[in-house]
């Protein structure tokens, strides 16, 4: 017997040729299952119920393939929205006050709005099939948001709705203002803010909706404080009672206007106020209106109405870049920087003891009409505001001489301190009038804290690095001197023939200096010759103080003929913007600069 064969003798089968078998088996099996199923009935007994269920057939839907009745809905929460029937709005316009949507299309391009969370809100509704359902009624969020031109730019704006429970927080508003902000961010667009009520702060009734009390958040205020250090143009308008985290949305801003009619501004209202610090009895306006926060800085400036709250919002805008990674926008200028200006020459009395008003010739300097004053009504022994030279946008600097002698107070100091930190986020070169006695003194000013405000304003003139070009119009003296117009290397400033400068003004320096040689004299000699020593004295440091003396020194770099200053600082800022300020974007655009407003 071979090792091929079994034990009957037969050649045993290999396993290639039982598979072989098997598979053939399983083809013939799965044809026949096939011709059995394709065969069509032969007879009666074919005729039996299949042993497969036959799928029931779907009932036809009525719904429109196009979503038009979707879109109906939309249409119609949308008109709703459009057409206030509350009691709200009523009161709104027996206020004297725009209702929320007159106010968009009143500040905005004609036509250029497009809402953002249209149709948020609470909704009752209607079915009218199985299927299908319509809206009833409609109460919008109390909160108008969406994208817009302003002036051709194009801006994030966010509206309160006071006609709507106050402004208090509902239908959607923190959502809805917290993505418009970070949208703000994204987009690198400015955001416009029109502040009617809390803008997001709670209510009582809140603890009963929820079932519990929550612990205060402050969310999205993260967005703010980047849109603010991005230089992202964040502009807000008081347009009726601006209430808790709504009065610190707009304070929060690059720039804020309050409207005089109807505006007003407080932590807290009228009723919490009476509980909390028994005043009662008062008003809005008796507690926080434009007498109280556009004098004391909370607001930045007045304005007689809504309208001229928009225009101020269309103005200041148009000085301002969407960004800090871009330049300020050039306008197109019909004033040539040749232009001459005579009246200059005569600008500063030739009595120092005299007082003149800055505003002339900050207004002569600049642009014709180009001049918009921030921070009219307070801070006043401060002047700050935005103008153009050639067209290019410019901060401005200056003190009041009309007011303190022009003495750089704790008001004064603050209000030149956040006008620093403005430029710098946005770009703005700075022009700088210079005609500071010193630091304010006496009891009030020690009172006020003046010292340490204008140390604060010396790191921000450090702290920034925006370009500064100094007119010495004509005092500097003492620290408050020294800090408007050294920090800067190399200086960038010219000098009029009016300047005078030094440690201390001689009225009160001559006082110091001398002290012992003017007792001595009074005791020896009587009140007579005092008084002719102490004119000696006055005339011998006069004489010295020419400023051409200190110009043979090179103790200032040039002094100039007042009438050509327009020329001179109109070729800087043309410079800066040709050649500094473009690097200076580039170097914000790869993180390398990064100025701070807040």
């Amino acid at each position: 017997m071979t090792g091929n064969d079994d034990a009957s003798g037969k050649p045993a089968e290999s396993a290639a040729s039982r598979r072989l078998a098997q598979v053939s088996s399983h083809v013939a099996q799965t044809n026949r299952l096939q011709n059995d199923n394709a065969s069509p009935p032969s007879s009666p007994a074919s005729e039996e119920k299949p042993t497969r269920r036959r799928r029931k057939a779907r009932k036809q839907s009525s719904l429109p393939a196009d979503y038009s009745d979707v879109l109906s809905n939309l249409a119609a929460l949308r008109d709703m929205a459009s057409k206030p029937t509350h009691r709200g709005y009523t009161r709104q316009k027996q206020a004297g006050k725009l209702w929320v949507r007159e106010r968009v299309a009143q500040l905005l391009d004609p036509g250029s709005f497009r809402e953002v969370g249209s149709v948020s809100g609470t909704v009752e509704w209607r079915q009218v099939d199985g299927e299908r359902e319509e809206p009833v009624s409609f109460v919008p969020s109390n909160n108008v948001q969406g994208f817009g031109l302003l002036g051709g730019r194009k801006v994030v704006l966010t509206a309160d709705d006071f006609s709507l429970r106050a402004g208090h927080a509902d239908g959607a508003l923190a959502a809805k203002t917290l993505y418009m902000e970070k949208l703000a961010v994204a987009l690198q667009l400015p955001m416009i803010k029109l502040v009617d009520g809390s803008s997001g702060g709670g209510s009582v009734t809140t603890i009963i909706e929820e079932g519990y009390s929550y612990v205060p958040p402050m969310v999205g205020f993260d967005s703010v404080v980047k849109q603010l250090n991005m230089g992202i143009p964040n502009l807000g308008a008081v347009l009726g009672p601006a209430i808790g985290l709504g009065a610190a949305r707009v304070t929060a801003c690059h720039f804020s206007v309050m409207a005089a009619d109807v505006g007003s501004l407080f932590n807290a209202g009228p009723k919490v106020v009476a509980k909390a610090t028994f005043e009662e009895g008062l008003s809005p306006r008796q507690l926080g209106g434009p007498g109280m926060h556009c004098t004391n800085g909370t607001i930045d400036n007045l304005a007689a109405n809504e309208s001229e709250c928009f225009e101020q919002l269309r103005t200041v805008l148009s000085y301002l870049p969407s960004s800090g990674t871009q330049l300020p926008p050039v306008a197109e200028s019909s004033d040539p920087l040749s232009r001459q200006t005579p009246s200059l020459r005569t600008a500063i009395p030739r009595v120092r003891s005299r007082a003149y008003n800055p505003l002339p010739i900050i207004t002569t300097l600049v642009d014709a009409s180009s001049f918009f004053q921030i921070g009219q009504h307070w801070g006043q022994t401060a002047i700050t505001g935005l103008a153009r030279l050639g067209g290019h946008p410019i901060g401005i600097l200056a003190l009041n001489p009309l007011v303190n002698s022009g003495a750089l107070d704790a008001a004064g100091s603050q209000k030149l301190t956040r006008h620093l930190k403005f430029c710098d986020v946005f770009n703005l070169p700075v022009v700088q009038l210079v005609d500071v006695p010193g630091y304010a003194v006496g009891t009030a000013a020690e009172r006020s804290a003046t010292m340490r405000h204008g140390v604060a304003l010396a790191t921000t003139y450090y702290a920034t690095s925006v370009p500064i070009f100094s007119v010495l119009v004509r005092r500097v003296y003492g620290v408050a001197g020294a800090v408007m117009v050294d920090s800067r290397d190399p200086h960038h400033r010219v000098v009029w023939p009016s300047g005078e400068w030094g440690s201390l003004p001689l009225d009160g320096g001559i006082e110091v200096g001398h002290s012992q040689e003017l007792r001595d004299v009074l005791a020896a000699r009587g009140q007579e010759a005092r008084d002719a020593r102490y004119a000696e004295l006055e005339q011998q440091y006069r004489r010295l103080m020419n400023p051409v003396r200190t110009a043979n020194a090179f103790g200032v770099e040039e002094i100039i003929d007042p009438a050509v200053t327009r020329q001179v600082v109109g070729e800087w800022v043309k410079h800066m913007y040709e050649v500094l300020l473009p690097d200076r974007v580039q170097r914000r655009m790869v993180g390398t600069l990064s100025p701070r407003f807040t």
